[in-house]
């Protein structure tokens, strides 16, 4: 994120600050303000998505702006997306690589980034499905998205994203949770996140009863006392009946057949199920 009041000045609006060309030089010169690209400078404190995207000629946009909003991002695409808003000028860097958002409407936060309802739409267009529902429910998670605008959202996107919208919910603690809980959605099960187990504590997602589903992002996981705790949790849950599967986010994202086959595994075993219930799908 910009620091605030952080922001990007053309040289025009410099000169009608008052700003001389004398005066423009000085604050270059003393790191105040820095040159963008001819014509257009940033001031201090300005975090590089904007300032990058402002030197292609736009603002941050799609899966870029949500990065700078802080929203979880199904995407290791260094890219550069950048709105240019209908009416903007590109302006490439040389060995540009950057991606161009052209979508109309002048909704902007305080340092030109589109509104979290445009960028999920632009994820939507751009990235598809389940880039759009994760980064959903971040902004839901967060607070970042309002009944505005999932308003907006639901009279601006396709059936695949009304579907996304009708799912999400505000209780994903990471964009790996939300991944599974989409990809499963077709199986119809019963599957919870952030639940609190006993003896465990709060678990990433609960299948039906007792199947317990971790995703282990690495800052939370890695190390030996922090796999240590992991095995203490699964441990207690085994004593208490449930069955633990646990993920990290390379198999989530990037092998899902094994972890779909693994978890479909201990459903058609009746695992997931409290002792006594008949083997059966579990249905929302």
């Amino acid at each position: 994120m910009c620091e605030q009041n952080a922001t990007i000045m053309t040289t025009a609006e410099l000169r009608r600050s008052g700003c001389s060309r004398t005066q423009l030089r000085a604050q270059q010169d003393a790191g105040i303000l820095h040159r963008v690209r001819r014509g257009v400078y940033a001031t201090r404190g300005l975090c590089v998505a904007v300032a990058t995207a402002a030197a292609h000629g736009g603002v941050p946009a799609c899966v870029t702006a949500a990065r700078h909003l802080g929203l979880w991002v199904l995407d290791d695409d260094d890219d550069v997306h950048v709105w240019l808003r209908g009416d903007g000028h590109r302006h490439h860097p040389a060995g540009c690589g950057c991606v161009e958002h052209w979508d109309d409407v002048p909704s902007t936060d305080t340092f030109g980034v589109p509104s979290v309802s445009r960028v999920l739409r632009q994820i939507l267009g751009c990235r598809g499905v389940e880039a759009f529902f994760v980064a959903l429910e971040s902004a839901l998670r967060q607070g970042l998205l309002d009944r505005t605008g999932i308003e907006w959202l639901l009279r601006r996107t396709n059936r695949d994203g009304r579907a996304a919208i009708a799912l999400a919910r505000r209780d994903a603690d990471s964009g790996l949770e939300s991944l599974v809980r989409w990809r499963l959605r077709e199986h119809r099960l019963r599957v919870r996140t952030q639940r609190r187990v006993h003896a465990v504590g709060t678990v990433d997602l609960l299948i039906g009863d007792r199947l317990i589903v971790e995703t282990d992002g690495a800052g939370n996981h890695d190390g030996p006392s922090l796999r240590h705790k992991d095995l203490v949790r699964d441990a207690n849950a085994a004593a208490w009946g449930y069955v633990t599967l646990r993920f990290d986010y390379a198999l989530v994202v990037h092998d899902w057949d094994l972890v779909e086959r693994a978890i479909l595994a201990q459903v058609a075993a009746g695992h997931h199920l409290a002792p006594g219930h008949h083997l059966a799908p579990d249905r929302d």
